[in-house]
């Protein structure tokens, strides 16, 4: 059974892909959506590297970096929705998913550190 930070990192990961190739064929927007794509779906991927960490140390830092992911996600869609890109109804709840994986993450690192 797969644990919550691993689903809500790939949901996240297909509704960034997804937003990708809306800002592409609908907004002919290239270059904040390639950063977006690039951050939000190395989340997931630095998540499941952290869960096979070859020890604490390694599960933390590879954590944090997920969490670094997840924090320049929140600013490219920040940027997107400042310039207009993305409209609030758009950007609110994938904003919100977004905010729930820092939360997430940020409470996972506390907890490990914690444990060290």
């Amino acid at each position: 059974m797969e644990n919550v930070i691993v689903i809500k990192s790939k949901q996240f990961a297909i509704r960034i892909i997804r937003l990708y190739q809306y800002l592409c064929r609908e907004k002919k927007e290239y270059v904040l959506s390639n950063q977006l794509l690039r951050s939000g779906t190395s989340i997931g991927a630095n998540v499941k590297e952290a869960i096979r960490g070859q020890s604490k140390a390694d599960f933390i830092a590879k954590m944090n970096i997920a969490l670094k992911e997840a924090s320049e996600s929140e600013y490219w869609l920040e940027l997107l929705h400042m310039t207009g890109y993305l409209n609030d109804n758009q950007f609110s709840s994938i904003y919100a998913n977004c905010q729930e994986l820092l939360r997430i993450l940020t409470s996972i690192i506390k907890t490990s550190k914690s444990k060290l």
